[in-house]
């Protein structure tokens, strides 16, 4: 178990641009503040020197030391203008991704808007453009690499002599995934097709009736075996409203076309932007406990799950704020008003399938993918995808937690609102897809009787 962890913003698009161009600010006013002290210090040198000859040699160490601001203060200027650079590279990359979307949409408007940024910021720095295809190809080809680096370990079991083509085919099988965008899922996006039919029943709830502390316990609450498919918490906070938080397991039989809203066929349903049993499910399960339109929902989802509540969050119609996936074989662009979050692992063919996401980020300032290796041996062992399992997902959450970094701080505050409640209730969900009525039998004409005058007899 490998405990490398990558955490970054986005795609190929990995910082946020404004907070680069701040720093790039920050280390301009450095330098001009720097600026000012070699002044006040050389002016100090030149003083001391003047009063009297045995100051020599310390005007001239206070002249070292001015030359040495000076130095730094250079050096201030010289970040800040690789940090304009960076944040021009990076919108590009953005405003590219922008860019297809609105053409698309056929948005000629925001085309034009678009381009003149484009050209502004070209003009202002010319290897920004050239940088920001790099950087994009950069990402295009390496996405895939953690899952094709574990394929020659499966083929050399199952098909000896075989191995040398894994990588290279493997890589090529998710190249192929990726290009066809199925796992980038769009903010204009929506499901296509009818609700299905389903029943979401109250089982009896497990674990703790409080605020989670950390991703790790969140993960441990997503429903995993026995009846509980959705998990719902009901916050009701100091000033009367309600918050939820809702938590959805992923697909529970490999089978299509079953009784069992959370089976292959809703997983194929959803990939390929059909509305599916699961959605339908889930957010039964939510208005069941109290969710109503425009309530603010917290959700955390394990693979199939991660998909239903990427597109609860763009369409179900509350006020999604947060959204973490475990191993979702989507990303969805949840916009500037949800918390984005999500957790793969390199060797997950599941994760695989979003196509390493976004080239921008997505969701809201703090939004980031936080990725590891779960398992660097390769071997015949990787069938039973164990790196794809919740509890594989829950150590890197543990991981995570533990990880100290920075961009924690938001899911952090998440669960610091949630523990402020005055009170919550927990329920949990069976659900199952509504047996059709069978089809009425067609009536039997009654035979008629054969008279014997055409009995053919003679």
């Amino acid at each position: 178990m490998s405990d490398d962890l990558d955490i970054r913003g986005g795609g190929a698009v990995a910082v946020d641009t404004a907070t680069l161009r701040r720093a790039a600010d920050g280390f301009t006013g450095l330098a001009s503040d720097l600026t000012d002290v070699a002044g006040l210090v050389g002016s100090a040198g030149l003083r001391l020197f003047a009063a009297t000859d045995a100051a020599y040699e310390v005007s001239s160490a206070i002249e070292l030391v001015r030359r040495r601001i000076l130095a730094v203060a250079e050096g201030a200027v010289d970040i800040s203008a690789a940090l304009r650079s960076a944040a021009a590279v990076y919108e590009i990359v953005e405003l590219r991704t922008e860019r297809a979307a609105a053409a698309s949409a056929g948005d000629s408007a925001a085309v034009a808007r678009i381009d003149a940024r484009l050209g502004a910021l070209g003009r202002e720095f010319p290897e920004a453009d050239g940088q920001a295809t790099v950087g994009a190809l950069a990402h295009w080809l390496s996405w895939p690499n953690g899952l094709a680096a574990q394929a020659p370990g499966v083929l050399w079991w199952l098909a000896p002599g075989m191995h040398a083509f894994a990588i290279p085919l493997a890589w090529s099988i998710q190249r192929a995934i990726g290009g066809a965008g199925a796992g980038t899922v769009a903010s204009t996006s929506r499901l296509r097709g009818s609700t299905t039919a389903v029943i979401v029943s109250p089982v009896a709830a497990r674990g703790a009736t409080t605020a989670p502390t950390s991703l790790a316990e969140a993960a441990a609450r997503i429903p995993t075996g026995g009846e509980s498919r959705i998990r719902v918490e009901r916050y009701t906070m100091q000033d009367g409203s309600h918050q939820f938080a809702v938590y959805v397991t992923g697909t529970e039989t490999l089978l299509p076309q079953t009784r069992e809203p959370f089976d292959m066929g809703s997983n194929v349903q959803l990939y390929t932007g059909e509305r599916s049993a699961s959605y339908d499910a889930t957010v039964a399960a939510l208005e069941q406990a109290g969710a109503q339109t425009g309530d603010v929902v917290h959700a955390f989802g394990h693979s199939q799950g991660g998909m239903v509540l990427s597109h609860v969050a763009l369409e179900g119609g509350f006020d999604t704020r947060t959204l973490v996936t475990f191993g979702s074989p989507v990303e969805a662009d949840v916009g500037p008003g949800t918390l984005s979050i999500a957790l793969r692992h390199s060797d997950d063919p599941v994760a695989a399938l979003a196509g390493g996401g976004h080239a921008g980020a997505v969701g809201a300032p703090g939004s980031f993918v936080a990725e590891r290796t779960a398992d660097p041996r390769p071997g015949l062992h990787d069938l039973a995808l164990a790196v794809h399992g919740i509890e594989g997902y829950t150590r890197t959450a543990e991981v995570l937690d533990a990880s100290g970094d920075a961009r924690m701080t938001a899911v952090e505050s998440v669960f610091d609102e949630l523990r402020g409640a005055a009170s919550v209730d927990v329920t949990e969900y069976s659900a199952m897809r509504v047996a059709p009525e069978p089809l009425p039998r067609p009536a039997v004409a009654p035979s008629s009787p054969i008279s014997p005058s055409t009995s053919g007899g003679g």
